[in-house]
């Protein structure tokens, strides 16, 4: 199991080195542009099940963030500041499953800001004339730039038109931790 766990990090390592070079030649996006992303499911990407194991998504939806932040320039200035992208939650809803070698583009998309927090948005489209749009999962993660020391970068404030739906912030809410310095709530007792 380790060694096929391995197999799998370094696999998402060499395909996020990989995508960081590609991305840095395609076309520029503005930051509130839309990246567009084709991709193919790999044999590293699924489950016993033959179809993209769920935690996955999550790690695919890695790389259309990254697509957005270098075409947008982000990448870079976060580069320079000595920051990462770090996601502050994520939350995922599931249609249909992506099935080995199917092709299929991933959306990803900034739909708003909170404090010091930008709201993406990712979503798989696939390309299969004959499936239906829309037909994968429609993922949701908050996402905030972290100085080398752990604190929060500042991040660009939304466009007025780029409101977040209240939904959102009740999910922010709900599912809120309280900071890295305090205690964590357990809720197992």
């Amino acid at each position: 199991m380790l060694l096929g766990s391995n197999i799998a990090v370094m696999h998402l390592l060499l395909r996020t080195l990989l995508l960081l070079f590609t991305s840095s030649r395609r076309s520029r996006l503005s930051v509130w542009g839309t990246s567009s992303l084709p991709m193919r499911v790999l044999p590293t990407d699924i489950d016993i099940a033959m179809h993209v194991n769920n935690g996955m998504y999550f790690s695919l939806m890695d790389l259309g963030r990254f697509d957005l932040m270098v075409r947008a320039g982000i990448w870079q200035k976060m580069r320079r500041r000595r920051w990462s992208p770090v996601a502050a939650g994520e939350t995922i809803a599931f249609r249909k499953s992506l099935q080995l070698w199917q092709q299929y583009t991933i959306e990803s998309k900034i739909i708003g800001s909170i404090r010091r927090r930008s709201t993406l948005n990712n979503e798989w489209w696939p390309t299969a004339r004959s499936t239906p749009a829309r037909t994968s999962p429609h993922g949701l993660s908050p996402r905030a730039g972290r100085e080398p020391g752990g604190n929060p970068g500042r991040v660009r404030r939304a466009p007025a038109d780029l409101e977040l739906p209240e939904w959102i912030h009740e999910w922010r809410e709900n599912n809120a931790l309280p900071g890295a310095r305090k205690a964590a709530p357990h809720l197992w007792h």
